[in-house]
C-alpha cells in the first residue's frame, strides 16, 4: 500500500474506470453469488424458528436432557449458525474475493485506471496473494 503522505485522491473518472473493469464485475457477481443465498438460508432458519416459537410452542418446549428443551438448542442453534456463516464468509473472501480486490486497490492507488491501463494480468481468476 501507498504511504498516505504519498496518496493524492482519485478522481470521479477513476473510480468509474474501475467501477466498469472486468474485474469489479466478477467481484460483485462472487460477492453476490455468496452473500444472497447465504442471507436467504439464514433469514429462512430464523423465521422458521419464530414461527415455531409461535405456532408450535408444544414442539419448541419439548425436553430433550434435563431442562434444556428443543426451543432453548435452535435458538441455541442460531448464534451457531451466525458463527459458522462468519467462518464461511472470511474462507470466501480469502479465497474468491480479496485477491481480485487487492488486485484493484494497487491498480487505483497507481492510478492505472487513469491511464486506461489493463492489469498486467487481467484474468479474473488471478491476483495478488493477500499475506
Amino acid at each position: 500500500m501507498t504511504p498516505p503522505d504519498e496518496r493524492r485522491l482519485l478522481t470521479p473518472e477513476e473510480y468509474r474506470q474501475a467501477q466498469d473493469s472486468p474485474e469489479f464485475v466478477e467481484l460483485k457477481r462472487r460477492f453476490r453469488r455468496f452473500a444472497f443465498p447465504m442471507t436467504v438460508a439464514f433469514l429462512s432458519w430464523y423465521l422458521l424458528y419464530v414461527l415455531l416459537s409461535t405456532y408450535a410452542p408444544d414442539l419448541m418446549s419439548t425436553r430433550v436432557f434435563g431442562n434444556v428443551n428443543l426451543g432453548l438448542l435452535l435458538g441455541l442453534g442460531q448464534f451457531l449458525t451466525t458463527f459458522v456463516i462468519t467462518h464461511l464468509y472470511v474462507a470466501h473472501a480469502n479465497r474468491q474475493t480479496d485477491p481480485i480486490a487487492d488486485e484493484m486497490r494497487g491498480r487505483l492507488e497507481h492510478h492505472e485506471y487513469a491511464r486506461g491501463t489493463e492489469a498486467p494480468d487481467s484474468s479474473v481468476g488471478g491476483g495478488a496473494t493477500r499475506g
